[in-house]
C-alpha cells in the first residue's frame, strides 16, 4: 500500500493555510468546530452536502439521564453491560455525566426536541433500563439536531463549511498530522496546511451490501488516518441493526429501535414471537443479542426476514411517534398501525476506529478525532442504543477545546514542510487496467454481508481475506481521478482490518459473533485489538 491515494507536488498544488482543519460535517466535526475561539479560523470539510452524515440519518435520539426516576449510575451500567466486557469505564462514565449538559446545549443552540405536557419527552430503547432518550420530529432526531447545530456553525463568524471537498489523504511531516490533501471541483487538488486537525468522517457501513447509512459512509477518514500511521482497533466490531427494512426495490431504511421500544413485538413468518425464548429482555435486549437472534429465526424457517408487529399498540401514538417510518412503509403499500413489516438485520455502526484517548488526541500528534470514526472505549464490543449522538458531542467538544488550546500556542507558519514520499501514488491512469470500479465495489459489499456479516467462522472469513487481499493487490495500486476510485480503495482497505480482526479474535464477544467459538472467552480475549502497522 501506498502512503498517498495520489502523487502530487507541492509547487504545482495550491495552498491552504488555517488553525484548526475539521474533516467532516456531521454532529461530531460541528461540535468541535463550535468550541474554537473567534480568534481562531476553522475550516470545515465534508465530501457531500453539508446535510449527508449519519448523524442526519440518526432515529432514535440522544440518551441522558434527565429524569428523576434516572440516575447516572443506571445509564452507566446499561452501557457497561452492552459493551460486553470491554467499555472504557472512565470514557463511560465521562460521556454519561456530560450527556444531559450536552442534550441543554443543543436545545440552546435551537434544537426543538419533541415534549411532553411541557417537559422533554423521554423513551426507552434496547438495552436501557429506564426512558432516557430525548427525540426529535418523533423519528427524526438527527435531522433536526443537524438542522440546527449546521445553522449555528453558519452564524459563526470563525467557522467556514466547505462542502462537495474529498479528503483523500492526511498530510504529516517529522512524526505529525500537519493537514490534508484534499480535492475540490473547483480547484483540483488541494493541500489544506492546519495547526491542529480534527478528524470526524463517520463511519464505513457502504462496506457492506446490507446497510442503514447513506452513500458517503465508506471509511475514508478510517483509512486515510491508517495509511497516515493513526492507530486503529477493534474493528471487528461493525453492529448491525437488526430491523432494517427488507422489501425489494427499497433503499435499506432503518426501523428505529425506538419502534420496538413502544412496545412492538418481533415476529416470524408464522407469526410467532421468538425474543422472549431467546433472552429474558425479549424485543429489548441490545442489539447484538437481537440481531443474532433474527439471524437464528430466518435459518430455522428459511424465510429471508422477519417482521415487527405493531397491531397491538395505539395507532394514533404510533403515527405520532413514527412519521417518518410511517410515510416510508406507506410508499410500500404497508400500514405500520395494522401490516407486519419485514426487516432483517443490516450494517448500523462501526464501533471500532481510530483509536483515541479520553481528551479525543489520537496516536499522530496533531490529530484529534471524534464520533464513529473512533474506538473511544466508550461502547466496548457493542454499543448501546442512542450513546452515539452523545458520543460525537462530548468527544467533539472536547477535541474542539484541546484542538483550539494546542493551535493557539502554535505561532503562524505559511512555510511549507518538505514532505516525504510525496510523489508515491498509484500507476498512472495510463498504465493501469481498466477496472470496472463500481463492479468491484459492489462484489465486496456482497462478498462482506456473506462471509463477514451477524456470524462469522474461519472458513468464512479465510475465503474472504483471499479475496479481499486480492482485490487490494491490483486496486491500491491504481492511481485514481475520482471519488468512486478512492472509496474503493478507502473501503477495501477497512474491510482488509476488518476481517484481519474477525480471525484473530477467536470467541464470540458483543457485535463479533463467531459460529466456530460461541462462546465468551474472558481469560484470553478480554482486551482490545489494535490493527497491524501499515506495512506490519
Amino acid at each position: 500500500m501506498h502512503r498517498y491515494l495520489v502523487p502530487f507536488g507541492p509547487k504545482q498544488t495550491p495552498h491552504l493555510f488555517t488553525d484548526v482543519l475539521v474533516i467532516g460535517a456531521g454532529i461530531a466535526g460541528l461540535r468541535a468546530a463550535l468550541e474554537a475561539p473567534a480568534s481562531l479560523d476553522v475550516l470545515v470539510v465534508t465530501k457531500d452536502s453539508i446535510q449527508q452524515s449519519n448523524s442526519s440519518y440518526a432515529q432514535g435520539g440522544i440518551a441522558g439521564v434527565l429524569s428523576p426516576e434516572d440516575r447516572f449510575e443506571n445509564h452507566i451500567e446499561d452501557t457497561l453491560v452492552a459493551g460486553a466486557g470491554l467499555c472504557d469505564r472512565a470514557v463511560v462514565e465521562m460521556v454519561v455525566r456530560e450527556a444531559p449538559q450536552q442534550i441543554n446545549d443543543l436545545i440552546r443552540f435551537g434544537t426543538n426536541f419533541d415534549e411532553e405536557d411541557g417537559q422533554l419527552a423521554l423513551t426507552r430503547e434496547g438495552g436501557h433500563s429506564h426512558r432516557r432518550i430525548v427525540h426529535a420530529l418523533g423519528d427524526s432526531t438527527g435531522h433536526e439536531v443537524m438542522r440546527a447545530i449546521i445553522e449555528r456553525s453558519r452564524q459563526a463568524p470563525n467557522v467556514t463549511l466547505w462542502d462537495s471537498t474529498f479528503t483523500i489523504d492526511l498530510l504529516t511531516h517529522a512524526g505529525r498530522c500537519v493537514g490534508a490533501l484534499v480535492w475540490r471541483p473547483q480547484h483540483g487538488q488541494l493541500l489544506i496546511w492546519a495547526k491542529q486537525t480534527i478528524l470526524a468522517s463517520g463511519g464505513c457501513g457502504m462496506v457492506y451490501r446490507e446497510t442503514t447509512n447513506p452513500p458517503v459512509a465508506t471509511g475514508d477518514g478510517m483509512a486515510a488516518a491508517y495509511r497516515a500511521g493513526a492507530e486503529l482497533r477493534d474493528m471487528e466490531f461493525m453492529q448491525f441493526h437488526p430491523t432494517v427494512l427488507y422489501v425489494a426495490g427499497s433503499s435499506r431504511y432503518l426501523i428505529s429501535e425506538a419502534v420496538r421500544g413502544e412496545g412492538a413485538y418481533l415476529r416470524d413468518k408464522h407469526g410467532e414471537r421468538f425474543m422472549p425464548k431467546d433472552d429474558p429482555r425479549a424485543e429489548l435486549a441490545p442489539r447484538d443479542i437481537v440481531a443474532q437472534a433474527i439471524v437464528r429465526c430466518m435459518e430455522r424457517t428459511q424465510h429471508p426476514n422477519v417482521y415487527l408487529d405493531l397491531a397491538h399498540l395505539d395507532p394514533a401514538r404510533v403515527r405520532q411517534r413514527f412519521p417518518g417510518i410511517d410515510r416510508v412503509c406507506r410508499g410500500f403499500g404497508l400500514d405500520i398501525t395494522k401490516d407486519r413489516i419485514p426487516v432483517r438485520p443490516g450494517a448500523h455502526y462501526m464501533v471500532g476506529g481510530v483509536t483515541v484517548d479520553t481528551q479525543g488526541k489520537t496516536t499522530l500528534p496533531g490529530l484529534w478525532a471524534a464520533g464513529e470514526v473512533t474506538s473511544s472505549g466508550l461502547h466496548g464490543a457493542n454499543r448501546l442504543a442512542s450513546n452515539s449522538l452523545v458520543e460525537g458531542l462530548v468527544f467533539g467538544a472536547l477535541c474542539g477545546r484541546g484542538a483550539a488550546e494546542a493551535a493557539a500556542q502554535m505561532t503562524d507558519s505559511f512555510v511549507v514542510p518538505p514532505l516525504t514520499n510525496a510523489s508515491l501514488g498509484g500507476a498512472a491512469p495510463g498504465d493501469a487496467p481498466i477496472l470496472d470500479v463500481a463492479d468491484i465495489t459492489n462484489s465486496l459489499r456482497s462478498l462482506m454481508v456473506r462471509k463477514m456479516g451477524v456470524v462469522r467462522d474461519r472458513a468464512g472469513l479465510l475465503a474472504a481475506q483471499s479475496d479481499v487481499d486480492f482485490w487490494c493487490r491490483y486496486v491500491l495500486a491504481q492511481q485514481f481521478a475520482d471519488r468512486a476510485g478512492w472509496e474503493l480503495q478507502n473501503l477495501l482497505t477497512v474491510a482488509r482490518l476488518m476481517i484481519g480482526a474477525a480471525l484473530a479474535r477467536e470467541e464470540s464477544r458483543g457485535v463479533h459473533f463467531r459460529g466456530d467459538f460461541p462462546l465468551r472467552d474472558d481469560e484470553h480475549w478480554q482486551r482490545q485489538l489494535p490493527s497491524p502497522a501499515l506495512g506490519g
